[in-house]
């Protein structure tokens, strides 16, 4: 069964019940409402190019139903980031994935000051010119039995694409990721029985579906569900997230933890009673987040890992098995393989090396780029590019990209661990970074940025008892913020690009 074939089995059978409380616009839908908008949509899809169509739409009742509605017309929707870069990321979609048309808001071009881009059509205009007799139509549509209405929208096969998304690019350009309906179904079929999801379940949904986070876990699980789902666009207004969890009973709430750590500031005692699990992802999670939300709301931060390539969970602690400090045991139907990154061996327990891994929950591959798939998937495993290991308990360990390992010499150190250590003797709610700068004598520089002045020289000689001086950073940056994608990830490319502008500025004055 495809994505939109769930979406509309659950509008029939929940036809009543609330499915998206949207706080952005302040729209609340029915599960059978939401049906006839999708179908009055898909109708108006359906006269467009066939192939891609280009959405850029922030989290809202407008986006899940347009992505529902593009999947129901037989169009593939390409997800646009519209955090950062709106105009170019727009131009860049339709360039690397060929297409032209993109689904997007005047409302929030003018906020994010996005120029209009050729191709885009805005929700506005397309709602303004839906006309009665359409709305009767796709009313009366929706009053068929569900079998009738899925022969009237486009079937397909479950290998088929269900959406485009891009990598961060927090390394490089973006790449073009390839995302079937098995393999989202095959995720969520697999998180299932270990967070025991059911219908009764309100998700609070703040990540933007442009980001394989926010559309597996925010979007498609709480459809596959019937779920409610609560909305809102702006996961850094945190006290209002705090606010719509407490007053309307959020049970599920995810997040980077640049979110969390914003939510455990701006929240109170009870704000998160109701929820039965807070799950944290997409960078690693310290342990003073963990014990914050633990001493402030007697909750459990559980911390997972994935990839936009694995639709997107590979591993995550659960109420049943948690380890912190871990990102838990890879889910049911996904195998994980830590590779010696030099001879291609299997590690054993506790040893380094490469994550690998299979399952249906692999993407098809990047889009029109077959180099760089057959790079990253070999004989059906995938090459996460991470660093990491499986203990003897089977609990997954990750240590970090293997970008993000530096060779000095000739030992290979681990950025992430810097980051570790340092945060330990960091003044309360401030955050590093630590990266590489390139040396012409010494091969490499670790340059520590940190968001509040310190000791650098004390500092140091903390460090130094934890690890060995070629893994000491010699320089710190004090800046006010870290620069993160809209995914509310690390921008390490950002980072080490500034660093390295800011340092040659010194040099030169």
């Amino acid at each position: 069964m495809l994505l939109h074939q769930h979406f509309i089995d659950n509008a029939k059978r929940f036809g009543k019940k609330l499915a998206i409380n949207d706080f952005t616009t302040n729209r609340e839908l029915t599960y059978h409402r939401s049906l006839i908008a999708c179908l009055i949509l898909s109708r108006f899809f359906k006269k467009l190019d066939q192939g891609f169509i280009g959405i850029m739409l922030p989290t809202s009742a407008g986006c899940i139903l347009a992505k529902t509605a593009v999947l129901m017309s037989g169009r593939t929707p390409v997800m646009i980031n519209y955090s950062t870069g709106a105009e170019q990321n727009a131009l860049y979609a339709q360039k690397k994935c060929d297409f032209r048309t993109i689904i997007t808001s005047k409302a929030m071009l003018e906020k994010i000051e996005c120029p209009h881009v050729d191709g885009m059509l805005y929700i506005e205009d397309i709602m303004a010119a839906i006309t009665p007799r359409r709305k009767i139509m796709a009313a009366l549509t929706a009053a068929l039995p569900a079998s009738l209405v899925k022969k009237l929208v486009h079937q397909g096969h479950e290998d088929d694409s269900a959406v485009i998304l891009f990598t961060s690019g927090s390394e490089k350009d973006p790449k073009a990721v390839q995302l079937t309906h098995r393999n989202i179904l095959s995720n969520i079929a697999s998180v299932t029985p270990i967070f025991g999801f059911r219908s009764e379940d309100k998700f609070m949904c703040t990540l933007p579906f442009f980001h394989v986070f926010g559309l597996t876990t925010n979007l498609w699980l709480p459809i596959y569900h019937g779920m409610t789902m609560l909305t809102y666009a702006n996961p850094l207004d945190f006290k209002k997230v705090c606010t719509i969890v407490r007053e309307h009973g959020a049970t599920f709430l995810v997040g980077t933890p640049a979110f969390f750590w914003g939510y455990l500031r701006k929240s109170e005692e009870g704000d998160f009673a109701s929820l039965r699990i807070a799950l944290t992802g997409a960078d690693k999670c310290p342990d003073a987040l963990r014990e914050g939300f633990k001493n402030k709301h007697d909750i459990t931060l559980y911390e997972g890992y994935g990839a936009t390539e694995c639709s997107p969970v590979i591993s995550t602690n659960t109420p049943e098995f948690n380890r912190p400090g871990s990102v838990g045991k890879p889910i049911p139907g996904v195998q994980v393989r830590i590779e010696n990154y030099a001879t291609g061996e299997e590690c054993g327990p506790g040893e380094d090396g490469r994550i690998l891994v299979k399952g249906d929950n692999v993407m098809k591959g990047y889009f029109n780029d077959f180099e760089q798939t057959s790079l990253h998937i070999r004989r059906g495993w995938y090459d996460t590019g991470d660093m990491g290991n499986i203990d003897e308990d089977g609990y997954l360990w990750h240590v970090g990209r293997l970008k993000r390992f530096v060779k000095i010499g000739g030992e290979m150190v681990s950025l992430v661990k810097i980051e570790d250590i340092l945060e330990k003797f960091l003044p309360e709610d401030s955050h590093c970074c630590v990266v590489e700068i390139p040396d012409a004598i010494k091969g490499a520089r670790i340059v520590a940025v940190v968001t509040t002045p310190l000791d650098e020289k004390a500092v140091q000689r903390q460090m130094a008892e934890h690890l060995p001086p070629i893994a000491l950073p010699k320089i710190f940056l004090v800046w006010e913020n870290l620069p993160k994608m809209g995914s509310g990830k690390i921008d390490f490319r950002s980072i080490s690009e500034m660093a390295r502008e800011q340092l040659t500025r010194k040099v030169i004055a």
